[in-house]
């Protein structure tokens, strides 16, 4: 995952929507797009779901499925396709840690900042009031965070949904919620990079390469055993079983610790929302302590704790075995290339080919219903995984198969 600085916003930052820069630097979108990503080609799909909705005056939410870090610009060659700019709402270190000319293009491109870890009310009333009055769709990613699981959706967070509410029941016009799917798929062959990157990461274990065993088996050992490491250090002793199982018990552990320090209740809560909660307290507890004292560093450990759990959880255990295909391998390391090597972004290693899936518009009820919006964030995230399971992906020669076989690697860390 990628590292943000986990602390309160020096200042909140309101976007600065300009559609005559917006079609000036169609230009420069696309070539990030091509030199970043490395998207050579992008399918749009369901374009007409909102336009209807635009037409119509409607105020419109769109929620995409947050998978690379390149997702934004792919969502904004899919607006020209229904003719409007967008706004979007970002982690405010994405307006707070760049440099005054990348953050004046982000802005201008309709980014407003919001601090993720707290109630930000200056955020809060910004996504409103654009779907109670503006003409253009605001796009919120629900997910929160980019997990590198491009064909599987992770728990959608409320948020979004809430202000979808909160707007439907303040606004004279309806206001809709727009599911998208974003898939990615390889188009040129990565496998001979992504063997030098995976004998890189078991260089950085101070393990030789395995150049012997495929990919996914590599894969399964490096997964395993980091993941001993962290059992090691935090539960005094690597556990056996099922990967997925091992994670699931890691993580609790982790987090039961964080809040029955803090004395915070995660009895009902997803992972993200117990992770996102337990920064909240250690984010509180940094401020009010003395920089440097013993405080403080055990509130900074809590906090890098938290970051851990929230790595942990990007890794479902059973992501690749379930399809070994060659993207869900790719995604997999360039994980291992953010959390194992360090790097702030993961680089991509062939062209790919984006699809974007837009799909019917849901309807935001105005009137006052008891768990309206997490019934609405349910329904959303079960509608964008259905779009992602809609999208075929072509037969291609380089396709990455299952290890022929005992392939007891996978058998005993629990991915098969």
């Amino acid at each position: 995952m990628d590292r943000t600085r986990f602390e309160k916003p020096p200042r909140w930052w309101g976007p600065k929507l300009n559609p005559l820069g917006i079609r000036l630097f169609r230009w420069l979108r696309k070539r990030i797009l091509k030199t970043g990503p490395r998207i050579s080609d992008i399918e749009v799909r369901g374009a007409e779901h909102v336009r209807r909705a635009l037409d119509q005056g409607q105020g419109v939410l769109i929620t995409p499925n947050h998978s690379v870090h390149g997702d934004p610009m792919v969502v904004y060659e899919a607006a020209d396709h229904f003719g409007s700019p967008l706004y979007f709402m970002a982690a405010w270190q994405v307006l707070g840690l760049v440099n005054p000319f990348r953050r004046a293009f982000l802005r201008m491109h309709g980014c407003f900042s919001v601090d993720r870890e707290g109630t930000d009310r200056k955020a809060l009333t910004q996504a409103v009031e654009i779907l109670k009055n503006r003409k253009e769709p605001l796009v919120i990613f629900p997910e929160g965070e980019v997990y590198h699981c491009n064909e599987r959706v992770t728990p959608f967070r409320d948020g979004p949904a809430a202000m979808a509410v909160m707007a439907a029941r303040k606004a004279d016009r309806e206001i809709v919620v727009v599911p998208c799917g974003l898939r990615y798929y390889y188009v040129e062959d990565p496998l001979q990079d992504l063997e030098e990157l995976m004998s890189r990461v078991e260089d950085a274990l101070f393990w030789k390469p395995r150049v012997d065993l495929s990919m996914s088996e590599r894969l399964y050992r490096v997964a395993s055993g980091m993941l001993g490491l962290k059992e090691l250090e935090y539960l005094d002793g690597a556990r056996e079983g099922l990967v997925p199982e091992r994670i699931t018990f890691l993580t609790d552990a982790i987090l039961g610790r964080v809040e029955e320090k803090y004395e915070a209740d995660g009895e009902g809560k997803t992972i993200p929302e117990r992770i996102k909660q337990g920064r909240q307290r250690a984010i509180t507890a940094l401020e009010n302590a003395v920089e440097g004292s013993d405080q403080y560093q055990a509130s900074a450990n809590d906090l890098d704790d938290c970051y851990l759990c929230a790595q942990l959880f990007s890794y479902p255990g059973d992501y690749v075995a379930e399809h070994p295909s060659i993207d869900r391998l790719a995604e997999t390391l360039d994980k291992f290339e953010e959390d194992i090597l360090d790097l702030p972004t993961a680089t991509v290693r062939a062209h790919r080919r984006a699809t974007v899936v837009l799909g019917e518009a849901v309807p935001v009820p105005k009137e006052k219903k008891r768990n309206a919006a997490a019934e609405l964030t349910r329904t959303l995230e079960r509608r964008v995984q259905q779009l992602l399971d809609s999208v075929e992906l072509p037969s291609r020669s380089f396709e990455l198969v299952a290890p022929a076989g005992p392939a007891s690697s996978a058998d005993e860390t629990g991915l098969a």
